[in-house]
């Protein structure tokens, strides 16, 4: 396997762990609401869009028009959520209950109207209620990743409202979705450890960050912490950005692979900088802003400009099952025209909240303006990875000298937030599997693909894959 600067050492060997003690994360209480939203970044967007500014208003503007931000939405819940073919796929349902339950609580934190609020709330207990597991073929750890995060925000959000059931929340959190999470970070399906693209990481790195803030848990806060720095999956920083170029860019790996999962990567690595930020860890800052380098690169190689690409050769399969390996040698082709609401945050931390240059990414947050949300980018799951909203949440003045030198210092609380930022009552206590050529083992957003990206055209071992469904299937019976 080529030797790229940054990749982990041993990355072939299946079913890695931590082999680093735990990162320490901001000491005493936890911030909340401290996921994407803090109770500062609430009073900003409420107090602007009530001036009339801009371009707050355009991003409210971008939300109101939303169906799933209406106080009409009713939830649809399911006892088992099945992602992936080969099961009796239910999960578009579950995403799009989420999507409402978020809009609906941003909605409530901008306007004041507590219908929204109300609305949120109920579909948040209607799952809670009912939602017993997750399943399906390995896909189940994207659902585990990708909803586990994004439901974990949108209850951040209402932690104080009136009737929202939280102790029964985070129990589903904590039984439902946290397992599958952890489980695909501990062993990663079984397989080699660079048989996943970085997504697959990401997504549960975030997954297990956000209900450990959803439930003061902070080992789970370290634990996301620890990974995102020296985790050996390929979701760890050092192996999503693997090379680092004299230019200040640096390689996102995923770009050899297309746009539509390199743009998904680096949603998800911002939501995960995000989170961490408002909780006092600086992620964003992390390895001399490694972030900000390969977010610029991807930002620039996906409005048309050129990048360089060192060739890159993983492992695939796993062990005692089938083994192969992939090579990507040059960035993909992109359209500039590809969209995600993923910009607007990365951008404004490190040019608004740090100060820094970051041409690139300003020049693409501004192509992109007003961002919307999950059903603002198309009808399948892919235009469902990010909570969105962007220009609305995010937009901020810049920081003085001093603030942009500062280290991230969240407020403490121990109580949910009305919307005007008050103190609440309330205390805080589709990616189909490799079946074929031009799929992957499992691949992120592949059953989207004709949405989002163009084939990659690499073949892989299909009976292989069944063998491996197979062990994996009787593993989960056996209570493993």
């Amino acid at each position: 396997m080529l030797k790229i600067a940054g990749a982990a050492a041993g990355a072939t060997v299946a079913g890695t762990t931590l082999a680093a003690a735990p990162a320490t994360a901001a000491g005493g209480a936890f911030a909340h609401p401290g996921m994407l939203h803090t109770r500062a970044d609430l009073h900003r967007m409420a107090t602007q869009v009530k001036a009339g500014a801009q371009p707050y208003t355009a991003g409210f503007a971008r939300l109101t028009a939303n169906r799933h931000a209406q106080s009409t939405w009713t939830a649809n819940p399911q006892a088992t959520v099945y992602r992936g073919s080969g099961t009796p796929e239910n999960y578009a349902t579950l995403y799009n209950d989420i999507h409402a339950a978020y809009q609906n609580a941003l909605r409530w934190h901008v306007t004041g109207d507590t219908a929204h609020a109300d609305t949120a709330r109920d579909i948040l207990n209607a799952w809670s209620a009912r939602l017993t597991r997750l399943d399906g073929s390995a896909d189940r750890f994207l659902a585990s990743g990708l909803y586990g995060y994004q439901f974990a925000n949108a209850a951040e959000l209402v932690r104080g409202h009136d009737g929202f059931e939280l102790a029964r929340f985070q129990k589903m959190m904590l039984d439902v979705f946290h397992p599958l999470s952890e489980d695909f970070l501990a062993h990663h399906n079984g397989s080699y450890i660079t048989n996943y693209w970085p997504n697959w990481d990401l997504t549960n790195i975030a997954s297990v960050l956000a209900i450990g803030i959803l439930c003061d848990d902070r080992a789970k806060v370290d634990r996301a912490v620890e990974y995102f720095k020296h985790g050996a999956g390929m979701g760890s920083v050092k192996n999503t950005i693997p090379v680092v170029y004299a230019d200040g860019l640096a390689e996102w790996v995923e770009a050899g692979r297309d746009q539509g999962h390199a743009l998904l990567g680096v949603g998800l690595m911002g939501t995960i900088c995000e989170m961490a930020w408002n909780q006092g860890v600086d992620l964003y800052g992390y390895d001399d802003s490694r972030f900000l380098k390969g977010a610029q690169y991807v930002a620039k190689w996906s409005l048309g400009g050129d990048v360089p690409y060192t060739s890159y050769t993983r492992r695939k399969g796993a062990p005692g099952i089938w083994s192969g390996s992939e090579t990507a040698s040059a960035a993909a082709a992109v359209d500039p025209a590809m969209a995600r609401p993923i910009w607007a945050m990365i951008a404004n931390h490190y040019t608004e909240r740090r100060g820094l240059d970051a041409p690139h990414l300003t020049k693409i947050a501004a192509r992109f303006a007003p961002e919307g949300g999950g059903g603002d980018y198309g009808p399948n799951s892919g235009g469902y990875d990010q909570l969105g909203f962007g220009t609305l949440a995010f937009t901020r003045p810049r920081a003085t000298a001093a603030e942009a030198t500062a280290s991230p210092t969240p407020t403490t609380s121990t109580s949910g937030t009305s919307p005007s930022g008050s103190t609440s009552a309330t205390p805080s206590a589709s990616a189909s599997p490799l079946g074929g050529k031009g799929d992957d083992l499992a691949a992120t957003g592949s059953s989207d693909l004709p949405a989002w990206t163009a084939a990659t055209g690499v073949a892989a071992l299909a009976g292989g894959f069944l063998l491996l469904r197979r062990r994996d299937r009787a593993r989960r019976d056996a209570g493993e």
